[in-house]
């Protein structure tokens, strides 16, 4: 048959009309006008291949499917900020991952390094790293302590509501930016903190215990027993070969961490309070590693590489070559 197909289907055929030839004018179309022509086709006036009903049809779903959206994740936001207290977290102490026994963190720190503090004492460029790490810790300590809700405190002072204890920066002795933190020198200084736990609240020794370091408890009878509700702090070598390489250690601006800095309630311009560890005179050319502890009833202590708890390890090697 004229102007007509035929196709074979099992053995059999079906007539199919020929599709309509396309006109003259488009068969000999530039590159150019092709790409105009997929963009706007004059003949079937779409767009892109959709006429304007098409595209019509088309935004009304998606905007029905994104206005669904939206509603589901508002839904969920206003939930979700209803349930959450921005001032203290849900769980608490117990009823949290983090739990009730507070571990010790130590600056400065070098994600290079990890938990070995290096320098050369003949080349001040090693020193300057560490000094630089140390001043930006301590920058909110300098910077924020003047806001209104700072409170000068004391053992006998009674903090205000919503107010924070002061953290005086002058008294780390020869912790001090002005001496560079004994890192122009060979007794290099250790900022200890003790981690935040909310509404955590020490209990402390004041009477010194079976294990406790000689030093410690010299410290703890020196002072009244209205000044005793302090978290010790004590540092030494992990092994006796690291004892026997250093000189021992001074604490500023005390021995501990004072207990009217608890319990930790989030409050605004809260800083943890520090204790500064000057580690005299180690043994050059040597990797020595320090172990810091706090004491305290309710803190648990367990040492060793793995799964510490209640205390901190670092280590420290001054070239000298």
């Amino acid at each position: 048959m004229e102007n007509e197909d035929y196709i074979e289907v099992e053995n059999s055929f079906v007539e199919t009309p020929l599709r309509a030839p396309l006109p003259p004018r488009v068969l000999h179309l530039t590159t150019r006008q092709k790409i105009k022509r997929a963009i706007y086709n004059p003949d079937t006036k779409q767009i892109l291949g959709r006429t304007s009903a098409s595209w019509g049809r088309l935004g009304i779903f998606y905007a029905i499917f994104y206005a669904v959206l939206a509603g589901i994740f508002a839904t969920g936001m206003h939930v979700l900020l209803r349930n959450i207290n921005l001032r203290e977290p849900k769980w608490k102490l117990n009823e949290s991952l983090i739990g009730t026994n507070p571990g010790l963190g130590f600056r400065p720190i070098s994600f290079e390094e990890g938990a070995l503090i290096w320098y050369n004492r003949n080349k001040s460029s090693t020193s300057e790293k560490w000094v630089k790490l140390v001043d930006e810790f301590l920058e909110p300590y300098r910077e924020i302590q003047n806001r209104k809700n700072f409170q000068k405190c004391g053992f006998k002072t009674k903090l205000k509501p919503n107010s924070v204890c002061l953290i005086d920066v002058t008294q780390f002795g020869r912790c001090s930016a002005e001496n560079q933190y004994g890192y122009n020198s060979s007794s290099p200084c250790v900022f200890i903190k003790l981690n935040k736990i909310f509404g955590w609240v020490p209990k402390f020794y004041t009477k010194p215990i079976s294990g406790m370091p000689r030093d410690l408890v010299e410290a703890m009878k020196k002072l009244p027993k209205s000044q005793r509700n302090q978290i010790w702090v004590s540092c030494n070598g992990e092994d006796p070969v690291d004892k026997e390489n250093t000189d021992g250690f001074n604490y500023y601006p005390g021995r501990g961490f004072p207990g009217y800095y608890y319990p930790y309630l989030n409050i605004e311009n809260y800083l943890s309070p520090l204790v500064a560890v000057e580690i005299l005179n180690p043994k050059p050319n040597i990797i020595i590693n320090i172990e810091c502890r706090a004491w305290a009833k309710n803190i648990f202590y367990k040492g060793g590489k793995y799964d510490r708890q209640g205390s901190v390890h670092f280590e420290i090697l001054i070239d000298m070559k």
